[in-house]
């Protein structure tokens, strides 16, 4: 991880390095050291205690002397993004329904760089549980959020995307060639779905829509997880797909930008 720069006027380092700081913390490394933080930022050790020591005085962050942690204030920042939305409150009645219905989990998120993040989720009742949340975090190439989200996108934006971020194997199936990549995205957003099979996790599939605003615009995408025993992939044609564009159609016009 690395600082963020720009050659724009504009562009308050001091704070780009401050968040870069904050971005420090999550899965696998819930609590920094200072050197840590240093090493993953790019930061000198005097610069990283100044921001550290700066947003535990803002109660950004705690701290027992050594490790630091983030507090419950960081998340003002994800209730105002779920809050932009509009019609918020629509969102989890609706994935509880799809996710009761065809008792699979059900998944919102929208596209953030590389990554698809997840701002909504219904775990289908079952005695193991995935490690997914409000939050999570998944690379958008090998999963099927991420190709419906891509799919979204203007073609420029599309070979931009593809140019920044070149796909990465997660699985002996996940798709790493780019022109094959690409094929698969515009072939989501011709049929309006994307199935992905093995690519993120073996024995694992899964099937995805877009939610559109009233403009038509692909704002975030919706899912169902399954796994290949429990669910043929034309099961996922012929009663997840329904189901799901339905669920789509309730969200999306009520669903506002950012």
């Amino acid at each position: 991880m690395s600082t963020p720069e720009a050659s724009t006027p504009d562009f308050v380092s001091a704070l780009g390095r401050g968040l870069a700081v904050l971005e420090c913390f999550g899965p696998g490394r819930e609590k920094q050291t200072l050197t840590q933080v240093a090493a993953l930022t790019g930061l000198s050790r005097g610069t990283a205690r100044r921001f550290l020591l700066t947003l535990a005085a803002l109660d950004y962050l705690a701290s027992d002397g050594k490790l630091f942690w983030l507090t419950p204030r960081v998340l003002r920042f994800s209730h105002g993004y779920l809050a932009s939305f509009g019609r918020a409150e629509v969102v989890k009645p609706v994935i509880q329904a799809v996710s009761e219905q065809l008792n699979e989990s059900c998944s919102m998120a929208v596209l953030d760089g590389a990554e698809v993040v997840y701002i909504a989720r219904v775990e289908a009742r079952r005695v193991y549980s995935s490690r997914i949340d409000v939050g999570s975090r998944l690379p958008a190439h090998a999963s099927s959020l991420g190709r419906v989200l891509l799919a979204g996108l203007a073609e420029d934006a599309l070979d931009a995307w593809l140019a920044r971020h070149p796909p990465q194997p997660w699985t002996a199936r996940t798709i790493t060639d780019p022109a094959q990549l690409r094929a698969r995205i515009v072939e989501a957003r011709r049929q309006r779905y994307a199935i992905l099979d093995g690519e993120l996790e073996l024995g694992a599939r899964s099937i995805a829509v877009p939610v559109q605003d009233a403009t038509g615009r692909t704002v975030a995408a919706l899912n169902i997880g399954t796994s290949a025993a429990r669910a043929p992939l034309d099961q996922l044609r012929r009663q997840f797909l329904p189901v799901l564009r339905a669920a789509a159609a309730e969200i999306g016009p009520g669903f506002t930008g950012w």
